[in-house]
Formats: structure tokens, C-alpha cells, sequence
């Protein structure tokens, strides 16, 4: 009983699992099957949405999480957690660190360790994720499911490992997308009993807005460390496979600008050229506007003009 309950916290407090690892070597497709019963239970919970029905509400609050929790991993979790593009205030930095946490992938520090990682090791034998090294599956979805790579490496994330709040948000990663499921819930049943010609209630919030949203964004961001190191186009010579894909572009807000990144990644806007699409840095723009965000970093013209693969 002991043991089953030290399981189950681990899912919520990520620091015992640190500490049970911590001195620990494991093979690097080990995979921590305990902590991946809640990622496959929410793919399976999928089934779900023939039960809960169809509303327009739905539909909104489908496309909103999408929206907003793919703009706060792409926008903070990415480009200013991973690569300090520009510069914003402590709130705005802890608010946009727990919507990024409610799209169920760990906490900013985890998140910006691994990705700085990957960028000195791209597509070489200590990347993490690389189709290159690994399989096109262990990149897109097995790696983060390991033991191996289950620890915050904070040599990765110094400036970052300062605030405790983030500290705190890192270790209990999973409370947030628990209460966001509270909260859509709540919401469904209130607008359900308020208008009922809505055909709205709290589940099918909770199963719309969350998990179809949630699955849907996880291989939409998934198909960067993957896909987008596999198909698409090259314009910079990088020591990666990196690619341009227009495609994942679209569907990432931006982040499918992927050989632009690697060539320069201190820029805030991905999409170098005007045709090239970056939804992520249209926002962030338009909060360096408001105040909210400054020092909005982008590529000079001779660093995008630099470095090009010769076209035969």
C-alpha cells in the first residue's frame, strides 16, 4: 500500500521521482511505463468525445485552448524560456508559464533544459529527440516518456532556476492541467443551465476543450522534433537535418520555420521572409505594443542573408 501510494504522488510531485532517480543511470529508451499511465489514458479518454456530443461552445472552446496553449508553449515556453528572444516582467513570465503547463508538457524549466540541450547536440547522439539518431517514433513521442530524461538539468537553466515560483510550478506541473479541467467543467455547467438551447455541459467542455484539444496539440508541437528534422526544405547550411515545412508552419503558429531557427535561433520571428507565416511572432508583437513583452529580438538581413545552401 505503501508503494502504490508512493506512485501515485509521484505523478503529482514530481520530486520524488527526482529523488528516486537522481543517482540513477538508465538506458535511454527505458521508458517510466507508471508515469506514462495518464499520457496513454488521455489518448484512449479520445473515445469520449461520441458520448459527450457536439456544441458550437465546444467547437470554441476546442479552437480557444488550442490557440492560447499552443501560442504560450511556442511563444514563452519556446522562444522565451528556451532562447530569451525578449524580455517581459515576472508576472507576465509566471502567467504565460502556467498556461504553458496546462497543455500537460512539464513545467518551463524541464521544458527549456531539454530544448537547450537539443539545440547544442542537434541531431547528433546526445540529442534527445532526433529522428536522426532514433526512430521517427521515439522522437515524436517516446522520449520524454523516459526515465532517462525524466530530470531538470539545471546547468542548462541557471537564470531560469532562480524564481522559485517557476521552481514550484515545475514541480507540480500536473495540478494546472487538473484545474483547467475544474474550470472547463465548471464553465460547461453553468453555461449549460444558463442557456440550454447551447446543448452545453461540463463534460463535453472538459472533453472538447482539453482532451481533443490537448492530444491535437501534443503531436501538433511533437511533429517539430520529428517531422520537421525529417521533410521539408533547406535553406541553411546547419550541423542538423533541420527543415522548413509550410505545412507544420501553419499548424504550429510558426515554429515549422524550423532551418530558419536553427540557422539563428535568438530571433523572436521564425518566419525570416513575409511570406513565411509566424502567428506566434505576430502576437508577440503586437504585446511588445502593448508593454507587455520588450526587447523583441529578430534576425538582422545579414545574418538571414548569410549561410544559404547554393540552389542547383
Amino acid at each position: 500500500m505503501k508503494l502504490f501510494l508512493k506512485l501515485c504522488l509521484g505523478w503529482f510531485d514530481n520530486s520524488i521521482k527526482e529523488e528516486e532517480y537522481r543517482n540513477k543511470t538508465f538506458k535511454s529508451n527505458e521508458v517510466d511505463w507508471i508515469r506514462a499511465i495518464p499520457y496513454l489514458a488521455l489518448h484512449i479518454s479520445l473515445i469520449s468525445i461520441f458520448f459527450v456530443g457536439y456544441s458550437h461552445i465546444a467547437l470554441a472552446v476546442f479552437i480557444f485552448m488550442y490557440a492560447l496553449r499552443m501560442f504560450a508553449i511556442t511563444g514563452f515556453y519556446h522562444r522565451y524560456f528556451s532562447h530569451k528572444t525578449f524580455k517581459t516582467g515576472r508576472l507576465t513570465q509566471f502567467i504565460f508559464a502556467v498556461i504553458g503547463a496546462s497543455a500537460v508538457q512539464r513545467g518551463p524549466l524541464w521544458w527549456a533544459s531539454h530544448h537547450r540541450r537539443h539545440h547544442v547536440h542537434s541531431d547528433s547522439s546526445e540529442d534527445q529527440h532526433s529522428p536522426k539518431t532514433n526512430s521517427f517514433l521515439w522522437s515524436h513521442t517516446g522520449w520524454f516518456l523516459s526515465k532517462a530524461n525524466f530530470l531538470t538539468d539545471a546547468k542548462w537553466i541557471k537564470e531560469l532556476s532562480r524564481f522559485p515560483e517557476l521552481r514550484l510550478l515545475d514541480r507540480f506541473d500536473i495540478l494546472v492541467p487538473i484545474l483547467s479541467c475544474a474550470i472547463l467543467f465548471l464553465f460547461g455547467e453553468v453555461v449549460g443551465y444558463l442557456f440550454p438551447a447551447t446543448e452545453t455541459n461540463g463534460w463535453q467542455l472538459v472533453v472538447w476543450g482539453f482532451v481533443f484539444s490537448t492530444v491535437i496539440l501534443y503531436h501538433s508541437t511533437f511533429l517539430i522534433n520529428s517531422a520537421s528534422h525529417l521533410w521539408g526544405k533547406k535553406r541553411y547550411k546547419t550541423n542538423d537535418d533541420s527543415k522548413n515545412n509550410f505545412l507544420l508552419a501553419i499548424l504550429t503558429f510558426g515554429e515549422g520555420w524550423h532551418n530558419n531557427h536553427h540557422h539563428y535561433p535568438g530571433s523572436a520571428k521564425q518566419g525570416f521572409y513575409w511570406w513565411e507565416i509566424d502567428l506566434t511572432y505576430y502576437v508577440l508583437k503586437l504585446l511588445s505594443f502593448m508593454g507587455i513583452i520588450w526587447d523583441l529580438r529578430t534576425v538582422s538581413p545579414e545574418i538571414r542573408e548569410t549561410n544559404k545552401i547554393k540552389q542547383k
